[in-house]
Formats: C-alpha cells, structure tokens, sequence
C-alpha cells in the first residue's frame, strides 16, 4: 500500500503514517523498500527482515514506474537451472534503480536496453506474480554479463542447464541476438554445442553474418588461443562444465 492507503485505513493524515507505522515496522511487520510504499511482511519471514523479492518486485517496481525483469542466475534458478540458490536478485531496469538490501533480500539493478522487447515471463508468488526473464534471454543475458553468473565456467554451467530444463530454441536465440553484443551469440553457441549434442543453425547464421573479427570466449582475457571458425571466436581459457 502507499502512504495515502495507510493513512486512509489508519483514518490518520499521510503525514502521520511514518510515525503511526514506526512500532509495526519495527516489529518486522512492515517494510518499505521505497519511499512511500509499504508492505506487509507475512510471520515466517519476519525473523528474515522481510519477505523473499520475488514476493514484493511486481509492487516496487510499479510504485517506482519501472519497467523490469528478474534476470541472470536468478531467472535461471526461477526455470530450475541452478545448483544453489543465487544469494543476489539482478534485476534489469528501464532506468537507473538504486540498489538495496531489505532483509535477507540483496537486490542489485541494472539498466537495460529493450527492456519491454525482451521475452518475459510472468511467474506467480504468493502475494502475486512477477516478471522473470524467458530462459533464451536469460541465457543471452548470462553470456554477455560473465561476472554476474560468477565468473565463465559458471555461466558455462547455468546455460548447459537452462538448455537441459527448457530446450532452448535456436529460431529465438537467433531472433534476440541482434539485441546483445556479437560476442554473446558466439558464446552461447559455442557453449551449447560444445557441452550438449544441440545444434544452432539459425544462430551460427546470424554470427556468419556479423563481422568477422573474432570475440573472446572469456572477455577479461587476452585475444589469444585457438580459434572455433563456426563461431568467430577466439579461445582463450579452458572451460569446466559441473
């Protein structure tokens, strides 16, 4: 609820809200994970500090009038390819969203292009749902921001599951991969083909016809090593499948 909800349940002015809600709130009762907003924090997740994000995302994004996503190893864990849960939500937003920590929830923003382009899907919580991203985006997402999956063989990791939990669709990869860096089409498809038996024609068509500089499999890495002709890219480290 907003403050003007509060105070109209409370039949207080709004200006009296904060300090009607200050012994609730300090109970664990209530959070506010922004200015003006409050959220009922259900008993079990009061000796947490407040409720898991996928329970109040959908409302403080709304409240801030942000367009988002759930992504990363987040969204991945959300389609069950994940060995442990991420202790840190990545969020992509259609503006700049400080970060903050409510609780046990570690929430982390991250502006996006496109964000209303890209493919989402809408999972349900139990205060209501929420958007995470679809499992080809969240591959895409995964293989372009490295060091947020927790460093290659990690994200190499994630995206062989995301291919093994939901058949990742080659037309779809395709279709989205102008929307990312040439790179992450090149690591995705070599990752998926090096460490599963799918072949991605249509997004090997797409890479045949980018430039034909070659990316780095580890982009921290110096642009050495062999190099993989199908998908333009140079590779400079050794990668471990779990």
């Amino acid at each position: 609820m907003t403050t003007v909800q509060v105070g109209e349940l409370l039949d207080v002015p709004a200006s009296q809200v904060p300090q009607r809600m200050a012994a609730p709130k300090r109970r664990g009762e209530w959070i506010t994970p922004a200015r003006g907003l409050w959220v009922p924090v259900p008993p079990e997740f009061r000796t947490w500090g407040g409720p898991p994000a996928v329970e109040f995302i959908a409302p403080l994004m709304a409240h801030l009038g942000v367009g988002y996503y759930i992504g990363w190893l987040a969204a991945a864990a959300v389609h069950g390819a994940a060995h442990q849960a991420p202790q840190v939500t990545h969020i992509a937003t259609s503006r700049l969203v400080r970060d903050r920590r409510i609780g046990r929830a570690d929430l982390r923003f991250h502006v996006r292009e496109h964000i209303g382009v890209l493919p989402t899907v809408e999972r349900v919580a139990r205060s209501g749902t929420y958007l995470v991203s679809s499992p080809e985006a969240t591959a895409l997402d995964i293989a372009t921001d490295i060091g947020l999956a927790g460093g290659l063989d990690n994200a190499a990791t994630v995206v062989t599951d995301l291919d093994d939990e939901t058949g990742l669709d080659d037309a779809t990869l395709a279709l989205l991969a102008p929307l990312y860096p040439q790179a992450t089409a090149r690591r995705v498809g070599w990752i998926l083909e090096t460490n599963t038996e799918h072949r991605l024609d249509l997004l090997a068509a797409h890479v045949a016809a980018g430039s034909s500089t070659p990316a780095r499999l580890h982009p921290a890495l110096p642009l050495t090593g062999a190099l993989d002709p199908r998908w333009r890219l140079r590779l400079n480290t050794t990668v471990e499948v779990e």
